[in-house]
């Protein structure tokens, strides 16, 4: 590549982003209410989606804490109840198995009676419990699943466990994914639509400029690149605006529920800025760029 050429493109490219930046700041009152709307909406978007994924620890933290509790058959063998470890463990959604023996059982449940305890101590001879394992799942959308793969094995006389629970856990992140990929859907939508409409005035302020650039052969290329720019500009810029008001808004409320003793609890903004900032760069860049190419295509009919 020649020197002229490198001087040429470096001309064009300066040239772009100084129209497409100016024509930022000369539509000034409809540049800023374009930021102002699309960052609204990236926000919305964004606190929400932070939600959904507090939401969503909250609930696979809670997932680990709901166990199942499997009962050996009473003619069971001991040193058999506890070979029945290796079968358990090797089902597909099984996190840990531990064993635990009728007498273990009877021990907390004496010292869940505490004082009252001295009752049920003569029955320790005659235990009416069994041995069991305490089981905990990977994932408790297979809970009916993995209860039915359990009670198959031979030496499991019954099963106990809060499937319930289980599946009101996975209900309520399914409902929270989707608002979420809702409000993606209808707010990016929103902000292409604002961002078209903005690039749109600019073009048509520049009308009999962008018909004499054609006149004397300009490209399709050089003709939209500042536009494009443009689109870029004010995506970057509601993206930028957008997330320094949500950390406010999260560090606002998670500083509030810290004061309180609520049981939900959501992770510091630090630890989630960087892939927030960079989600909320990537969608202003998107957005932006397929609000002016949407129009621009209309426009030059290309």
């Amino acid at each position: 590549m020649s020197k002229n050429s490198k001087s040429s493109r470096k001309a064009g490219f300066v040239y772009f982003v100084r129209e497409g930046v100016s024509s930022v700041f000369v539509h000034g009152i409809t540049s800023l209410a374009a930021v102002t709307v699309i960052a609204a909406c990236l926000m919305i978007t964004g606190i929400f989606s932070l939600v959904a994924y507090n939401i969503d620890l909250q609930i696979r933290k809670l997932a680990g804490e709901s166990e199942i509790v499997v009962y050996i058959d009473e003619s069971v063998e001991r040193q058999d109840a506890m070979a029945l470890g290796a079968k358990i463990r090797a089902l597909d959604n099984i996190k840990s198995a531990t064993f635990v023996t009728k007498e273990q059982l009877f021990d907390q449940y004496l010292e869940s009676l505490g004082d009252e305890a001295y009752v049920m101590e003569e029955l320790r001879n005659d235990n009416p419990l069994r041995d069991s394992y305490q089981i905990f799942m990977k994932d408790p959308a297979l809970h009916k699943e993995t209860v039915e793969a359990l009670e198959k094995i031979s030496g499991v006389a019954a099963s106990s466990s809060n499937q319930e629970v289980s599946e009101r856990l996975v209900q309520i992140r399914r409902v929270t994914a989707m608002i979420s990929y809702t409000l993606i859907a209808l707010l990016g939508g929103v902000s292409v639509f604002i961002i078209a409409n903005t690039v749109k005035l600019a073009m048509l302020a520049r009308r009999e400029e962008i018909a004499v650039m054609r006149m004397v052969g300009a490209t399709n290329h050089f003709i939209r690149a500042p536009f494009v720019v443009e689109g870029v500009a004010l995506g970057v810029c509601a993206a930028v605006l957008a997330f320094f008001v949500q950390w406010g808004v999260y560090h606002y409320v998670t500083g509030q529920l810290a004061k309180g003793t609520a049981i939900f609890t959501m992770v510091p903004f630090t630890d989630v800025w960087q892939p927030v900032l960079g989600l909320m760069l990537a969608a202003g860049l998107i957005l932006g760029v397929g609000g002016s190419v949407l129009t621009i295509r209309k426009f030059l009919k290309v």
